[in-house]
């Protein structure tokens, strides 16, 4: 049921074709987060529109909600949200790890309490596949432990058990209309890195996931990192990094030959007044903007840019509208998914290595807010 074919390469880069029981996915692909069976302020429709093919959701919050039993009685994910393209879910392991306080870690899982009622409950890794079986991704992924990466010592202790739980999750699974995927661990550290690379690569899963990452390292240990991993995993089989999501990170890790991405940033910045743009990080705040008949980019075909103007857009976030968060999601969304469009067709024309400069200089201001529009 599963897939990948390499169409065309630029050095690291390369375009390809993942097939899925949902559909095929044309990578390098950016996949929006709908942690609780949505996409933050946007229908399915919306996603649609925008030509996203590919959503994560998470599996910790949907099995304290709903239940993972209660969507698979439902029919599953893809059912349940009406979503009926690929869909991935995650193993739950790094919103445990975020969980610091309230969690306790073993060699055999992870003992936590929810934070929505404070109710004892534990993960291993059988638990999460089982999980993930319940809810019916097309994607899922090993059980694991992300670490502190300036903690040297305990990333090894976490790699350690993220390598046995990825042999107990390849044992755990039961369907095969599923792709489960193994992660990758390892911190900052070069040779832990790439022990870990060698190890996943073994086990010869589906895919390839590079977790840790994004998680306080600097941008330039991110790609480190991802110079020592990448050369070291098979050519054909899709590779993910996990949580990364600004322009600058999407054009960088497919340069290092990265397939697959994922981030909450699109959203969460468009709940947070912040729109993607050309010129860099819009806040809509500004009370320059009260005025502005510009869309947010003129260089985007989104139906927000497409009909509405900057002054609008921030008479809605002053005005505390809910719109406010559906036109900029729809957006910051279709920012990043039209960027890996371009993307693709540079890398199939040969030309995305030498484009790869200019694009970062253009997306460059995007790591921090405009104080003035």
């Amino acid at each position: 049921m599963f897939s990948f074919h390499i169409t065309a390469r630029n050095n690291c880069a390369r375009t390809g074709i993942f097939t899925t029981p949902h559909g095929d996915l044309q990578t390098p692909v950016f996949a929006p987060v709908g942690t609780q069976a949505t996409v933050k302020t946007l229908t399915p429709e919306h996603l649609k529109d925008i030509n996203v093919s590919l959503v994560l959701s998470n599996t910790y919050h949907l099995y304290l909600r709903p239940g993972d039993e209660l969507v698979r009685d439902m029919g599953g994910l893809h059912k349940f949200m009406q979503w009926h393209n690929p869909m991935l879910t995650d193993s739950g392991g790094f919103q445990v790890f975020s969980l610091s306080k309230t969690r306790k870690i073993d060699d055999d899982g992870v003992t936590f309490k929810s934070h929505i009622d404070g109710s004892t409950h534990r993960f291993t890794p059988e638990k999460s596949i089982q999980i993930q079986e319940n809810l019916g991704a097309d994607i899922i992924m090993a059980f694991d432990e992300c670490s502190d990466p300036n903690d040297a010592a305990y990333s090894k202790v976490a790699m350690q058990r993220t390598h046995c739980w990825a042999e107990r999750s390849v044992k755990a699974q039961t369907r095969d209309d599923q792709a489960l995927f193994g992660i990758i661990q390892g911190g900052i550290n070069a040779d832990l890195r790439a022990e870990s690379a060698k190890f996943i690569s073994s086990l010869d899963m589906p895919g390839i996931a590079i977790g840790g990452l994004s998680v306080g390292e600097t941008k330039q240990e991110m790609n480190d990192t991802l110079d020592v991993v990448t050369p070291l995993l098979p050519e054909n089989k899709p590779r993910y990094l996990m949580g990364v999501g600004t322009p600058e990170d999407l054009i960088n890790g497919v340069l290092r030959g990265i397939d697959i991405f994922d981030c909450v940033l699109p959203t969460r910045l468009a709940r947070h007044h912040s729109a993607f743009s050309l010129e860099g990080r819009l806040n809509m705040m500004n009370a320059s903007f009260a005025r502005d008949e510009r869309p947010l980019d003129e260089t985007c075909d989104c139906y927000t840019c497409k009909i509405f103007t900057r002054a609008y857009i921030r008479h809605l976030v002053v005005a505390k509208e809910l719109l406010a968060g559906t036109l900029l999601s729809i957006h910051n969304l279709r920012a990043l998914i039209r960027l890996m469009e371009q993307i693709r067709i540079y890398i199939a024309d040969g030309s995305f290595e030498s484009r790869a400069p200019g694009l970062l200089d253009q997306w460059a201001n995007n790591a921090k807010r405009l104080v003035n529009g």
